[in-house]
């Protein structure tokens, strides 16, 4: 069966740095746009970033732009998230989806989800 499994997250302070990773199975990765969401309590999950499946093509929001790097391993079915200069508006659970298309910004456009991993920065 599918599955997606993040990991990494933690309590850190604001200026710190973490590395998200999820670990997939059951599809075919290189197939797939990989991407990373976010959400606060209270607010609705947004797009944080992707990576492309079988090119070197990737995307952010705003806030995440030269702060945040999407990465991926089709070898190891795995997808990262690099995160510096985090920020206590950073504070979400993270989550990793897997979709077909491009430009794949909204929730609904993901097949696949992880269960989520708790970030949490403190100023």
């Amino acid at each position: 069966q599918v599955q997606l499994v993040e990991s990494g997250g933690g309590l850190v302070q604001a200026g710190d740095s973490l590395r998200l990773s999820c670990v997939t199975s059951g599809f075919t990765f290189s197939n797939y746009v990989m991407g990373w969401f976010r959400q606060a309590p209270g607010k609705e999950r947004e797009f944080v970033a992707a990576a492309l499946g079988s090119v070197s093509s990737t995307y952010y929001e705003d806030f995440a732009k030269g702060r945040f790097t999407v990465s991926r391993d089709n070898a190891k079915n795995t997808v990262y998230l690099q995160m510096n200069n985090l920020k206590p508006e950073d504070t979400a659970v993270y989550y990793c989806a897997a979709g077909k298309g491009s430009w794949l910004l909204r929730p609904s456009q993901y097949d696949y989800w992880g269960q989520g991993t708790q970030v949490t920065v403190s100023s």
